[in-house]
């Protein structure tokens, strides 16, 4: 786990193991983490601004908006509709408020902290035996990877992906979703 402040690297998870992901961890009574990972690789939004949510943002909403932590940028987020299954389904079984924080800590007071996510997460993949690196950066980087793949691998969508991060240039996109590594692992299959 990384120190407080100390940059991370993460894998992308394959969008169909993430929602098996998901199933597991609501079977196994991991509601909260099931939250995360879904509401997360859905929406795409940074750790800091996920933490932030509440019920009554997402819940039976078509969209919502958010200025975003680190850009003071705002940012509209439309909800996917089977995220808002998820939504409504551990909503229920969370016994949740709509005015409550969605990912609370177990006094019920605080979100969760970034570093307790991180190591959580890194216990997560080790009891499901998932391997790869993965932190917080990996929802993000799995809703990026299945955009791109949903588009065929088109420059277009890395475009779109760019202003959806928020990133200066496709190349840092690029670079987040390690696309680079893929073509160049690629070339060497193709031989």
């Amino acid at each position: 786990m990384a120190l407080k402040g100390q940059k991370t690297t993460s894998d992308f998870l394959e969008w169909e193991k993430m929602q098996s992901l998901v199933l597991k961890l609501e079977r196994d009574g991991e509601l909260k983490f099931a939250l995360l990972i879904s509401t997360g690789s859905y929406i795409g939004l940074r750790i800091s601004d996920l933490l932030q949510l509440r019920w009554n943002q997402v819940l039976n909403q078509e969209s919502f908006s958010i200025v975003e932590k680190k850009t003071k940028k705002i940012r509209r987020i439309t909800i996917n509709q089977e995220l808002q299954i998820i939504l409504n389904r551990l909503f229920t079984q969370l016994e949740a408020k709509e005015d409550d924080l969605m990912f609370v800590n177990r006094f019920g007071d605080k979100p969760f902290s970034i570093q307790y996510v991180n190591a959580k997460l890194k216990d997560i993949f080790t009891a499901y035996r998932i391997k790869g690196q993965y932190s917080s950066h990996f929802m993000r980087k799995t809703l990026g990877r299945r955009i791109w793949e949903m588009n065929k691998y088109s420059d277009q969508a890395l475009l779109l992906l760019s202003q959806l991060f928020n990133h200066a240039s496709v190349s840092t996109t690029k670079i987040y979703l390690g696309i680079r590594e893929t073509e160049i692992s690629n070339l060497y299959l193709s031989v």
